[in-house]
């Protein structure tokens, strides 16, 4: 089964489900997801906010987050493979049978075991100095 291009995320239901303290905070952490996978990602939240991308991930409001999200599922569906996390039965229940779902509590244990399996950090990383190291972050995030 070929993995998913595109992920599409319910913003705040991530956030509450995962206890994050501020949504930058779950922005990075799937900006760095989906760029590990070599996908795109979109994250809505509900209300208004400033859009932006961070690199693969784009990062859109919506006065109704879950029409958005459904309406991104129907359109790229038939194109690429779709993955849709949200722990709403109704958004999950209306992108069609081609998207694949998850639960954002199922999503985040997941993360969470791919997390303990990483690598300790890269040597490279560790001989690398600050300024290179920001320069890097700032081009990860497409700036």
């Amino acid at each position: 089964m070929a993995e998913p291009t595109l992920y599409l995320f319910d913003g705040y239901n991530l956030f509450h489900a995962g206890g994050y303290e501020d949504p930058r905070a779950l922005v990075d952490h799937l900006a760095s997801f989906v760029a590990a996978r070599g996908a795109r990602g979109v994250v809505v939240f509900d209300g208004g906010g400033e859009e932006r991308d961070v690199g693969p991930l784009a990062v859109r409001y919506a006065s109704h987050a879950d029409t958005l999200i459904e309406r991104l599922a129907a359109e790229h569906r038939g194109r690429e493979v779709v993955c849709l996390v949200s722990s709403d039965a109704a958004i999950r229940g209306t992108s069609g049978q081609e998207v694949r779902k998850a639960t954002s509590a199922a999503f985040l244990a997941d993360l969470e075991a791919e997390g303990h399996n990483e690598r300790r950090p890269s040597p490279v990383r560790e001989r690398l100095d600050a300024k290179t190291l920001a320069e890097l972050e700032r081009l990860r995030r497409g700036q």
